[in-house]
């Protein structure tokens, strides 16, 4: 009977890792998002993060002003690449991510987590 119980404390345990891995450490999603940096900025109340917003803009007037969009909300883990995102804000820009299944409070607020960004040049029409 002991056996058994440490097997089935075995098997729980294993069970509990897959959930947490998938949960909050496994890929679900990853892509680009092209728009306006609209707000970035550092904030928490215990766990500091960087949060940010794009503005996915998807018709647009004869003066390049967006008139219906979307916001896209992201968070960053690293602060080389937090720092290049506050230079780039009011810019079009370029944001690779990775979206999880679920979010923890130090990595940030939401689940698509940005790790590369690039100036988008191109001129709309």
């Amino acid at each position: 009977m002991k056996k058994f119980l440490i097997w089935v404390a075995i098997i729980l345990f294993l069970i509990l890792g897959l959930f947490v891995y998938w949960k909050y450490y496994f890929t679900y999603s990853e892509g680009n998002r092209a728009g306006l940096l609209q707000k970035f900025s550092n904030r928490g109340n215990i766990f500091k993060t960087y949060e940010g917003e794009l503005v996915l803009s998807s018709v647009e007037s004869n003066k390049n002003v967006a008139l219906a969009s979307e916001k896209f909300f992201f968070s960053v883990q690293d602060e080389n690449l937090a720092t290049k995102l506050s230079v780039l804000e009011g810019h079009m820009v370029v944001l690779h991510y990775k979206q999880r299944n679920g979010i923890l409070p130090w990595r940030g607020e939401t689940e698509y987590i940005v790790d590369s960004v690039r100036q988008d040049n191109m001129k709309r029409e």
